[in-house]
């Protein structure tokens, strides 16, 4: 007997789908399972019209009198069930890998600075980056040793991958410590074709990573710009330019030379202190940048 409205049919259901995107795209181990479960019990009981909850508790938001809804309403809530899957799927798969990134980014950075001070023989510094860098890589490897993204989801490999890397990590703390910092230095260069590696079989490029990289630090620009501060801009443009440029050697076409073009107009502006320039400079950079992150991301 149907004792579903259908206002409350269409709440499931999307609700429904809602919960099989998050289980497929997100979730993993026991929370994937139960968000399966109740993705097919709300899509289920969405298009028998029957709820065996309600029925034992004496709930009814709809019945045989319920008149039955019209075909104009019926398209509409087709259309939107089918947009909700379809752009639910898309926007998760693209923002999983987003959010992977992203992570790897705040640890690989720690990572990056250590080598290079190693390779400067710069000990005290080196020190100081190796210490943010061992316990960002446990919070890293701890998080995608259990969980894995849609991104992730075939890899076999990943987790040993992770044990590796943390065993060459750890096992250069007496060299960066008091030990040879160049043996440090090239014991830390091995940490990078692990993760290339990564990337490359999960269908990542380093181009992405690069990607996500140089927007973290284009944002506290784009903040300066839209704020009006030229120094603030001034004193930024160096990190922001070396990012860019681990993007223009991956791939410097005409689309990231635009980039690099609104980059260096942005710094004239500032340069010039041309204050009320400062906003629209900003909006083109990122518009530019956009545009390649979302064709290539």
């Amino acid at each position: 007997m149907n004792n579903l409205h259908p206002i409350d049919r269409f709440a499931r259901a999307l609700v429904g789908i809602a919960m099989l995107e998050l289980g497929y795209f997100w979730l993993s181990g026991g929370l994937q399972i139960g968000a399966y479960v109740v993705g097919v019990v709300l899509i289920g009981t969405a298009l028998v019209k029957f709820c065996p909850l309600y029925s034992l508790i004496g709930l009814r938001t709809g019945g045989a009198q319920t008149r039955t809804s019209g075909s104009l309403a019926l398209s509409m809530a087709v259309v939107v069930l089918l947009t909700a899957a379809v752009g639910g799927s898309f926007a998760s798969s693209f923002f999983s890998r987003k959010v992977f990134l992203e992570d790897f980014n705040v640890m690989n950075d720690h990572y990056k600075q250590t080598l290079f001070l190693t390779g400067k023989n710069e000990r005290a510094k080196a020190n100081a980056k190796y210490d943010l860098l061992i316990p960002a890589y446990a919070k890293f490897q701890e998080k995608y040793s259990s969980y894995r993204p849609y991104a992730l989801k075939n890899d076999t490999q990943l987790s040993s991958d992770l044990v590796a890397v943390q065993g060459m990590l750890k096992g250069v703390n007496d060299q960066v410590r008091s030990g040879d910092l160049h043996e440090a230095h090239l014991a830390l260069e091995k940490v990078r074709p692990v993760f290339q590696e990564v990337f490359k079989r999960n269908g990542f490029s380093m181009l992405a990573v690069a990607l996500v990289d140089f927007h973290d630090a284009m944002e506290l620009m784009l903040d300066a710009a839209t704020a009006k501060n030229a120094d603030k801009l001034i004193e930024l443009y160096p990190q922001v330019s070396d990012k860019l440029k681990a993007i223009e050697a991956e791939a410097n076409d005409a689309e990231i030379q635009t980039i690099r073009k609104n980059l260096d107009a942005l710094l004239a502006a500032a340069t010039a202190k041309t204050l009320e320039a400062l906003p629209a400079s900003g909006d083109a950079l990122k518009t530019s940048f956009v545009k390649v992150y979302l064709q290539r991301g």
